[in-house]
């Protein structure tokens, strides 16, 4: 389930989870629900990645991207991230700080 990940990638998942972003904090406050009965997992180790949000019975991997992956090396490697991902058999959604943040009444 964590794929061989290191101490030092769990630390840093931690930190991630005590600095959540505006719209992952809109987003957990749905997900942390558990709808449907699906449990999620934020800032979930798997690898070498750090997954925004994860559901192990769905497979399933959310991502949340703020402005920063409009940048053309962060959009490449979220390329390389999301084939190796898929590759693993997750399924992964990406959803901007704006896609959050202004339906958040649709979640």
């Amino acid at each position: 389930m964590f794929g061989g990940a290191t101490n030092l990638l769990f630390a840093r998942a931690s930190e991630l989870r005590r600095q959540q972003t505006f719209a992952e904090d809109i987003l957990w406050q749905y997900l942390k629900t558990k709808p449907r009965s699906f449990k999620f997992r934020r800032q979930h180790v798997y690898g070498i990645y750090i997954l925004d949000f994860y559901c192990h019975k769905l497979s399933l991997v959310i991502e949340v991207d703020g402005s920063i992956h409009n940048k053309e090396d962060v959009k490449k490697n979220d390329e390389v991230r999301q084939k190796h991902l898929e590759e693993n058999n997750l399924t992964v959604l990406r959803f901007t700080n704006d896609d959050i943040r202004l339906n958040r009444e649709k979640l």
